[in-house]
């Protein structure tokens, strides 16, 4: 199979499959197939993957679990909450 390099380009920047088939004008399926070509993890667990090593500060404003995100204040009290936590164990 041939890769299309705009279509690898735009999975390694974590684009969802969904994502690059708008832009790109192609089908999601073969967005789908480059994505297993590559050996790259679904869109998903990339983006989970992304977020977690690239802290950006940001508030998504979609949870799965129906829960309302937290404001950036709240994302740092939570954090110097768990840096003193972490900190008295050791």
């Amino acid at each position: 199979m041939r890769v299309r390099a705009d279509i690898a380009a735009l999975i390694r920047e974590g684009h969802s499959n969904a994502s690059i088939a708008r832009r790109l004008y192609c089908h999601e399926m073969t967005v789908a197939r480059v994505r297993r070509a590559l050996r790259m993890p679904p869109a998903d667990k990339l983006g989970r993957l992304y977020a977690e090593a690239v802290p950006s500060g940001k508030v998504r404003d979609y949870r799965p679990d129906g829960r309302l995100p937290l404001s950036p204040a709240q994302q740092a009290a939570n954090r110097n909450r768990l840096l003193a936590a972490l900190k008295e164990s050791a």
